[in-house]
């Protein structure tokens, strides 16, 4: 599975991406207006530090507007993936991507029949909110589970990207569930590493091996 950073923090993303485990990075309006910057400038700067793909959100409503904004994000680098809503005009923009040769990601999907109509459209990747269905009394799993069913009826070349991820259960139940992708936020990224038991264990082995007063080098 492939693991993405859902940040437009630069500075945090260049320390996680010298772990050669981030596989990409997604971001939405909300974390552009995070970070205080120009959204085309922040995206392009992204792009330079990952080689996977790069989603950018349009703000548009309307599927033409949508069209407009998502070729200009496009244009920022080779790896941006437009980013969409799934409503009926972001699928109308969806398809025309598609025809277009432009990778798409459909954002704020919360049932199996809005992933279907996006993989109809030629979505490149559905993002289901797990963490939000949680939050309104659902299993947001169990959306995961559904639409990886229809996608293998139908083999749906949509990848499931695993959204609004809250801990690292949420990254492994997602794993299990046969979700392509996960975004994470960076600080549940970083607890993915860290396991009681193992600092415990280190702790004594690098107390056996200093008494043993030898090197390695």
């Amino acid at each position: 599975m492939q693991l993405l950073l859902d940040t437009a923090d630069v500075i945090v993303l260049k320390d996680l991406v010298a772990t050669g485990l981030v596989d990409g990075v997604t971001t939405n309006p909300t974390l552009i207006a995070k970070s205080g910057r120009p959204m085309l400038e922040v995206i392009a700067e992204i792009c330079d530090l990952v080689e996977g793909p790069v989603s950018a959100e349009v703000a548009a409503t309307e599927s033409q507007a949508m069209l407009a904004e998502g070729r200009k994000l496009a244009s920022a680098a080779s790896n941006v993936v437009v980013k969409v809503p799934l409503t009926r005009e972001g699928l109308i923009a969806v398809r025309q991507f598609s025809a277009e040769g432009i990778q798409t990601n459909v954002t704020l999907c919360f049932s199996a029949p809005q992933a279907l109509l996006a993989a109809k459209a030629g979505a490149n990747y559905i993002s289901p909110f797990v963490g939000r269905l949680d939050d309104h009394g659902a299993v947001g799993m169990d959306l995961i589970s559904e639409i990886r069913a229809i996608y293998d009826n139908y083999d749906f070349d949509t990848e499931i990207l695993a959204a609004s991820i809250r801990n690292g259960s949420h990254v492994t139940q997602a794993a299990i569930a046969g979700a392509d992708c996960a975004t994470i936020p960076p600080d549940v990224f970083a607890s993915l590493f860290k396991h009681p038991l193992t600092e415990k264990g280190l702790d004594q082995f690098l107390a056996d091996w200093a008494k043993t007063g030898q090197s390695i080098l």
